[in-house]
């Protein structure tokens, strides 16, 4: 089986989480600079046998799209032309930073790494795919 990747796409860093090859367990993978995403996908799909892309959909809480949506719709359409063969497809991704800072207090993670955004972003990748994977158990 291939493994699943999602992104939390942000204006500076995005997050990217992946599955194992059975699609059983999510895994923070890495933060990027946005401004190298592109790449580092193109890079990590020519070593990896990807079958979906799960990328975060940011929505405010009345169900209308972020502000972030603007820079999101454009490259997820990327997504869809470069790599026609794989399902790219949009997950809400709702108080994934706040549940990603819960998770680091929970988890007994320092101040100091609390802060770290990077590691926030790396989380919510995380946590977008977990949700993404339980989603599609459900059916």
């Amino acid at each position: 089986m291939a493994r699943i990747l999602s992104i939390d796409y942000g204006k500076k860093r995005t997050g990217l989480a992946v599955t194992d090859n059975l699609q059983m367990i999510a895994n923070g993978l890495t933060t990027v600079d946005t401004k190298d995403l592109e790449k580092f996908i193109m890079d990590y799909l020519s070593q990896e046998d990807v079958c979906t892309i799960v990328v975060g959909k940011p929505t405010q809480m009345n169900g209308e799209n972020s502000e972030n949506m603007k820079r999101i719709e454009p490259f997820f359409n990327r997504l869809r032309k470069l790599y026609p063969d794989k399902e790219i497809v949009f997950y809400d991704e709702r108080f994934t930073s706040v549940l990603a800072h819960q998770a680091m207090l929970q988890s007994g993670i320092g101040k100091k790494a609390r802060q770290d955004k990077a590691l926030v972003d790396k989380i919510s990748a995380t946590i977008i795919l977990e949700d993404y994977l339980q989603s599609k158990n459900k059916l």
